[in-house]
């Protein structure tokens, strides 16, 4: 499986499950995927095994150019999305010069769309990196993965291609002191011989454990809805993902259900 990828830049606005009508920002190559993640569930498909080699990547300028363009559009159409969404090909926080798009972005959502949201949907792997961190926190949804309660099961479902330890992460998570959206999505199904099921009370237990200590201002919970590179994953029943938000809510945190 290829997997599904966006073959530009900018694109959109898409209506997003999520985060209503956004209009996406691609800071990955256009053509392949490029993730510290290789999540057995990606819409995007696997991540190429050779990620010593740095693809090439829409520059800081390039990315402000056809934002600005795109954004003068929308605004003459009078089609304003609701966010402006950091997604793409893969981890749009490993662009060398994410912090740096993040301030251009602001200062055109200022200009041209006063009120509209940006976001982001990350992994977490880069939250350890400074000036990372500092930019996420200017953004109005900082959304970060969390898929797992525990580092064997966080390898097998996000399966990392870079260096990345779960308590490492859990720990970045926290710094953010509540100013971050939890995403998490729920499957079942096998890799690598292993068995996997992220919804037993037991994993769930565990995982909220985390949302604990994080202290997210909310929490996305979400069954697989597309294709994915490991073909024998089930979608999670609405009902079940919803007895999973009650637990969550019991922790005074708020949790949404999208199908």
């Amino acid at each position: 499986m290829t997997g599904f990828l966006f073959h530009d830049v900018i694109f959109g606005p898409v209506r997003s499950r999520r985060l209503g009508l956004s209009l996406g920002i691609n800071l990955l190559p256009i053509h392949s995927k490029y993730c510290s993640f290789n999540c057995i569930y990606c819409e995007c498909g696997w991540t190429p095994e050779n990620m010593n080699i740095v693809p090439e990547l829409p520059s800081r300028e390039l990315v402000s150019q056809y934002l600005e363009y795109r954004l003068k559009e929308l605004v003459e159409e009078d089609h304003v999305p609701d966010v402006l969404t950091y997604a793409g090909n893969g981890e749009p926080t490993m662009h060398p010069e994410f912090a740096g798009i993040v301030d251009d972005t602001l200062a055109l959502r200022d200009k041209y769309m006063p009120g509209v949201k940006v976001a982001v949907l990350s992994n977490a792997s880069m939250v350890g990196k400074p000036s990372v961190f500092n930019a996420l926190l200017k953004l109005d949804c900082n959304i970060q993965k969390l898929d797992a309660g525990h580092e064997k099961l966080f390898l097998l479902i996000n399966n990392p291609v870079l260096p990345v330890k779960f308590n490492n992460l859990i720990g970045d998570l926290t710094k953010f002191k509540g100013k971050v959206i939890l995403q998490s999505m729920f499957l079942r199904g096998s890799y690598k011989g292993e068995v996997i099921d992220n919804t037993t009370s037991a994993e769930v237990d565990e995982w909220l454990q985390h949302l604990a200590v994080i202290r997210p201002s909310s929490v996305m919970i979400y069954p697989v809805s597309r294709a994915t590179p490991v073909h024998n994953l089930e979608k999670i029943a609405i009902f079940e993902l919803e007895v999973i938000a009650k637990r969550v809510r019991e922790l005074g945190i708020e949790a949404t259900v999208y199908n």
